[in-house]
């Protein structure tokens, strides 16, 4: 959606251990050029399967950087810059003195964003502790959109900020005026639509905190009592269908495809699953098994498939 596709090695080639999207060949480029990134820069890296660990064991994710290597469009040819791009942004921000300590509050406080994101990509840290759970396996936490990194928020920082409430409403202001960077309307032959939204921000999938408002932003009209389905499976996409009609069950199954085959190949994957939103609330819909994809219907979500499409519900 909204790119041309990359150059990348043949879906046949033998595949990475760690990064199904990438051959095995592209795994093992990717990890050689980010380890001669960071001993360029004076760190001496162990690479592991999906991280590596320098000599303070700092662990940092091989994730981000596998997934911009295959999504960049220009193919190997601009892997080398990009992962010198990454590493330079990583040593920087590690080097660099605390922006808590530094900048002035007013400044810190319009940096301030709620960042919906995957609850195992949060440190084992007992100072986000304050995290709350919109549903099993997402966390919200507080974070600083900074020029090169966006940072994640402990509760001793937001100590030296002011009361969690009035941050968190500050946050969520912040993200209400958020610039819509990209969108359009997504429409299958089979009846299936939904609205996407794409954006180089980080905070692009927290918009669904607000989503009542984002979608009366772009089409005008509100969600209706029905709520809406919604797919994050990166921080920078969002996708969801009000639901209205007869056309929820295509968009369903569109939603749940489209969430799981853009979440293993993304930069920043939040969720690969499909969320009914109503009224700020989100239930699963859509889970993985051997078997591929599965649809799960609670009674209330199965009253709401009676309501418009009958009896069964269209099952």
């Amino acid at each position: 959606m909204f790119r041309r596709e990359p150059k990348r090695d043949p879906r046949d080639a033998p595949r990475d251990a760690a990064f199904e999207f990438l051959s095995a060949d592209e795994g093992r480029r990717m990890r050689v050029l980010t380890r001669e990134a960071f001993a360029e820069r004076g760190l001496e890296v162990t690479v592991f399967a999906d991280h590596l660990t320098d000599s303070a064991n700092r662990r940092y994710k091989l994730h981000d950087i596998a997934a911009s290597c295959h999504n960049n469009e220009r193919g190997r040819r601009a892997w080398e810059s990009l992962i010198h791009d990454h590493v330079d942004k990583l040593v920087r921000a590690r080097e660099a003195p605390s922006a808590v300590e530094t900048m002035p509050a007013d400044e810190l406080w319009a940096r301030l964003y709620p960042r919906l994101t995957a609850a195992d990509t949060l440190p084992n840290d007992p100072g986000f502790g304050y995290a709350t759970v919109p549903a099993p396996g997402l966390r919200e936490v507080l974070a600083l959109d900074l020029p090169e990194v966006v940072q994640t928020l402990p509760s001793e920082a937001l100590g030296r900020l002011g009361d969690l409430a009035e941050l968190r409403l500050r946050a969520m202001n912040n993200l209400r005026a958020l610039p819509i960077e990209d969108h359009d309307m997504v429409k299958q032959d089979d009846g299936a639509r939904f609205r996407l939204v794409v954006g180089a921000s980080f905070f692009t999938s927290s918009r669904v905190l607000v989503l009542d408002e984002l979608a009366e932003r772009l089409s005008g009209e509100t969600i209706g009592p029905h709520g809406a389905l919604v797919a994050m499976p990166s921080r920078h996409l969002l996708a969801f269908h009000p639901i209205s009609g007869t056309d929820v069950l295509p968009s369903l199954n569109a939603l749940a495809t489209f969430a799981a085959h853009r979440y293993d190949e993304a930069p920043g994957p939040v969720s690969p699953y499909v969320y009914w939103w109503r009224a700020g609330r989100l239930v699963q819909l859509s889970e993985r098994s051997e078997d591929g994809l599965a649809i799960m219907v609670g009674r209330e979500f199965q009253e709401v498939l009676e309501e418009l499409l009958g009896d069964d519900g269209g099952f």
